[in-house]
């Protein structure tokens, strides 16, 4: 499993020790809102496990993310294969759910943006796409400043969403326009592999 460090976070491999506050995250009514409700902790547990398993099997997927300056928790952002997803064949979803106390700050942005760049030049995929409820105006904000676009509603999993994406085009065409990468929004990849 790749790191990844940004401005302000590392995104890293799972640990043992990151079960405890991931479930608090998933229990909280508000962090859960426009998700699945709230979990129990054998629910998060589960999840957890299916996460590492999406590494195991197809070499990429959602980091733990951690504040460099404190070392806190902070809760999960990457890249997921949706087997499910009914809009085309291009099914990787760059998503993110981070502990409520860290909203506000761009931290969700600064880690999606991260995975977004891991996607297009390491994966070499051709989309991203991004699953998002129609009411959830913050992720939808999010999106929007990773420069993807609404490509319309469908229903996934027994529920309406509205969807974003944006092309690897777009992205290389983004990323040599754009004047306003800094440090923050620049990850810097370590080489080493874990997990192994």
């Amino acid at each position: 499993m790749s790191e990844i460090e940004t401005s302000r976070l590392l995104l890293r491999q799972w640990k043992n020790e990151d079960l405890a506050p991931y479930t608090r995250i998933c229990a909280d009514p508000e962090v859960m809102r426009y998700l699945s409700g709230p979990m129990t902790p054998k629910q998060s547990e589960e999840q957890l496990s299916q996460f590492v398993g999406h590494w195991e099997e197809r070499g990429f997927g959602l980091w733990a993310v951690e504040e460099k300056s404190s070392g806190a928790f902070l809760g999960f952002v990457g890249l997921l294969y949706q087997e499910q997803w009914p809009e085309g064949r291009h099914k990787t979803e760059v998503g993110w759910r981070l502990d409520r106390s860290f909203w506000g700050r761009g931290l969700a942005t600064e880690g999606a943006r991260a995975s977004l760049r891991y996607g297009f030049e390491e994966l070499t995929l051709a989309r991203i796409i991004s699953i998002i409820h129609p009411k959830n105006i913050a992720s939808r904000r999010v999106a929007q400043k990773l420069g993807m676009t609404s490509r319309g509603e469908t229903n996934f999993k027994g529920n309406d969403v509205i969807w974003y994406a944006i092309e690897r085009r777009e992205w290389n065409a983004d990323a040599l326009s754009s004047s306003e990468r800094t440090s923050q929004n620049s990850p810097s990849r370590t080489s080493r592999t874990l997990g192994e």
